[in-house]
């Protein structure tokens, strides 16, 4: 469970939340300006996550539109740079609206699933009220069924979730849940649940694990250890059942490595790495979407 500590380092990653309240600031700036600004802020991801560890590439690895902002620099980037293109494509706009973004399909070892994501944002005049949730799909490609799979994590709102909380309460909350590796015999999904509340420092992440064969989603994160953010990395390559996080308190020069099994029993794992496994494929409606 995520830890908040006073800290007063944590001003470094408060700058990187801050962000979307600096470009709203500055809407009116050039598009070479812009630029300028994200790769400040890109520096300021990585100072936020000091001790990164290599992850070894997917059997096809995520192809970038652009070079991705991440604001726990992870290496399965949610889509913030939608995020913020979005906050600041109508500055001053006194009336509410929604986006949608479609994540690319990560295609398991046996081809049969594909998972993929599809992120709503609503967007309010008060860029600290507009909301950002999702829902991840699972595909199977030869039965041709459909079907969602939620997180239980705090501010997950996704229909079905147990602790899903009423409209008005998640006003400002980020939960975007995007699939991220598969295990080597196919039977277990792996998703990153990457959540956060606009304007703030508050921002973790959550392991969310599909099992193939008892159909039963479990959602973890690193427990009984004091951290202020948590990045999920993949699979534990030492124990390939369990996920492998990199988590720390802000401005800590060493973010340890842990792994957590499906009950949340974490344990520290200094010489583990991760491993992911899958084929990420693009389609014709991978990115933004037309409103519906």
């Amino acid at each position: 469970m995520l830890q908040l500590i006073l800290h007063p380092a944590r001003l470094c990653l408060h700058a990187l939340l801050l962000m979307v309240g600096w470009v709203l600031l500055i809407s009116d700036i050039t598009i070479a300006q812009s630029q300028s600004v994200a790769k400040v802020v890109r520096s300021l991801a990585e100072a936020t996550s000091p001790n990164s560890v290599p992850v070894p590439e997917p059997a096809s690895p995520m192809p970038p539109f652009t070079v991705q902002l991440d604001p726990l620099n992870s290496p399965y980037p949610v889509p913030w740079n939608w995020v913020l293109a979005n906050l600041t494509a109508s500055p001053g706009t006194k009336v509410g609206h929604t986006q949608y973004y479609r994540s690319q399909s990560l295609i398991s070892p046996d081809g049969r699933f594909a998972a993929y994501s599809r992120i709503q944002m609503q967007i309010d005049p008060d860029f600290s009220q507009s909301r950002v949730s999702s829902v991840l799909f699972l595909e199977d490609l030869r039965a041709g069924d459909l079907r969602t799979i939620a997180a239980s994590a705090p501010l997950s709102s996704t229909e079905g979730s147990q602790l899903s909380q009423p409209e008005a309460a998640m006003a400002g909350t980020i939960a975007i849940l995007i699939p991220i590796a598969w295990s080597e015999a196919g039977d277990r999904l792996l998703a990153r649940e990457f959540e956060s509340i606009f304007g703030s420092d508050i921002a973790s992440d959550y392991a969310v694990i599909w099992d193939r064969l008892s159909n039963r989603t479990r959602t973890v994160a690193p427990t009984r250890i004091q951290y202020t953010n948590a990045v999920l990395l993949g699979w534990s390559q030492a124990h390939p059942g369990q996920t492998l996080f990199r988590a720390g308190n802000i401005g800590d020069s060493q973010w340890p490595l842990w792994t957590v099994d499906v009950t949340g029993q974490t344990t520290a794992a200094p010489s583990d790495r991760p491993q992911v496994f899958g084929r990420f494929v693009n389609s014709i409606w991978t990115g933004p979407q037309a409103q519906p």
